[in-house]
């Protein structure tokens, strides 16, 4: 009678260790941070001074690499959660802002070779972070129409190319590699 009763348990074991386990392949081993204050909290404003003022308090050329490289991310992980929920304008222009702050980080490598800084570690953490942000960027194509009209209250329609800025912030970030 225990050895029937010791059979589900075996069983159980065996296949737990001889079933596959399913493996999740990303190109990339950086990961991006959970959203924070998004549009349309009381808090965003302020999220906003306090960026223009950190801009001037990460001094130097790994400070900034630290401080455009976290804004991009941010900026990122705030379109894509923004795209998500369908809220593409905003979601357009967050996305708009961390190319900008994607673009800013390389000039830093350039200051900081030509400063005699060994640079190597940045290049690749800056090079996994493109590699993350590009699979990003392509799971928010496959979820954006390619045209999206606005049409907010009392004003005139805007036309919104989503493909067109993704994949503008795809080569932004492709060239990089």
């Amino acid at each position: 009678m225990k050895g029937i009763k010791l059979l589900p348990f075996a069983l159980g074991i065996i296949l737990f260790f001889f079933i596959p386990q399913s493996s999740v392949f990303a190109q990339s081993k950086y990961v991006l941070p959970y959203p924070s204050v998004m549009p349309g909290s009381i808090f965003y404003k302020f999220n906003q001074v306090k960026e223009q003022i950190l801009r001037y308090w990460y001094f130097g050329d790994f400070g900034q690499f630290h401080y455009n490289l976290r804004q991009s991310d941010k900026y990122l992980v705030e379109a894509k959660t923004l795209f998500d929920y369908k809220q593409y304008l905003l979601g357009n222009i967050a996305l708009e802002k961390s190319d900008g702050y994607f673009e800013d980080i390389y000039p830093n490598f350039v200051n900081a070779k030509n400063n005699g800084k060994n640079t190597s570690e940045k290049e690749i953490m800056y090079k996994e972070a493109a590699k993350k942000h590009i699979e990003e960027l392509k799971k928010v194509r496959n979820i954006v129409s390619s045209i999206f009209i606005w049409t907010p209250e009392n004003e005139s329609p805007t036309t919104l190319k989503l493909w067109e800025s993704v994949d503008k912030s795809l080569k932004i970030r492709q060239k990089r590699l």
